[in-house]
């Protein structure tokens, strides 16, 4: 059954005036940004954008020149221990995953880590994330034996075993052929409508974002330019914008085709 949008544990995230530089260079430009709970917010821009810095911000990775940013009205950046109060995950671009443990390793490290589960307990908790993402069975792989594709859906499935209310994915479909990225947007979809979780992605994937997106974020040069559901963001005359959206494309521009849907 798909989450209610007004009743899940995803959370609300809000971005106030942060900005960014880099050896005077400036990467984030004053950006304000509401996501809503339960919803997929699609950051999407051309490479160099800033959307990958703005993204490891909303994840305590990088600390910003000024500005804040607030999950459920608290800042992560003033001292509250808002890591305790929410749970949070990312899927990094490269999928992150440890070379030397297994797969199931690699998924329970969290747990392990921290102690958060009964050792006998954990077995189970793997095998059902991995599940959830349609890889039963390969908990005792290594990364080396598997696709590109499938070592993103383990990534997701290490993500997951924090059972999180917000989950931030990094070029989710980079360095994918468009078969498998269908796969991982419908992961992206699946995950959403099962759990309400809020899902934040960042992408210069068009057919990705607007295939899974209520609501998204363009962004160039630090800024966000427009916010809005994908049938607004066709529909806007910034100049920059549509540049994004005409520019020439390195992959089929109907693969994607069928995940084209209405946003709530």
């Amino acid at each position: 059954m798909s989450a209610n949008l007004t009743s899940q544990p995803g959370v609300r995230l809000e971005v106030r005036s942060l900005c960014k530089s880099y050896a005077g260079q400036a990467a984030l430009k004053g950006i304000d940004l509401d996501i809503d709970a339960g919803e997929i917010f699609v950051i999407m821009g051309p490479s160099g954008s800033g959307k990958s810095v703005l993204l490891k911000h909303m994840i305590g990775l990088e600390k910003p020149d000024s500005g804040d940013i607030f999950i459920e009205g608290k800042s992560i950046l003033n001292g509250e221990d808002v890591a305790n109060r929410f749970r949070l995950a990312m899927v990094f671009q490269s999928g992150a995953l440890f070379n030397s443990l297994t797969v199931g390793e690699n998924v329970s490290l969290y747990l392990t880590e921290h102690r958060l589960k009964p050792p006998g307990e954990i077995p189970r908790i793997v095998a059902e994330k991995l599940a959830t993402v349609g890889l039963q069975g390969v908990e005792n792989k290594y990364p080396s034996e598997l696709s590109g594709g499938m070592k993103k859906r383990v990534a997701i499935a290490r993500a997951l075993v924090a059972d999180p209310q917000l989950i931030l994915y990094d070029e989710p479909t980079s360095e994918l052929d468009p078969m498998i990225a269908i796969t991982i947007a419908e992961e992206i979809l699946r995950l959403n409508h099962r759990t309400g979780v809020t899902s934040v992605v960042v992408t210069h994937d068009r057919e990705l974002g607007f295939g899974i997106a209520h609501r998204i974020g363009m962004i160039g040069d630090g800024r966000i330019l427009a916010t809005g559901t994908p049938a607004q963001i066709k529909a806007s005359t910034d100049p920059l914008i549509q540049k994004f959206l005409k520019a020439e494309y390195h992959s089929n521009q109907n693969s994607n085709s069928h995940l084209e849907r209405q946003t709530v």
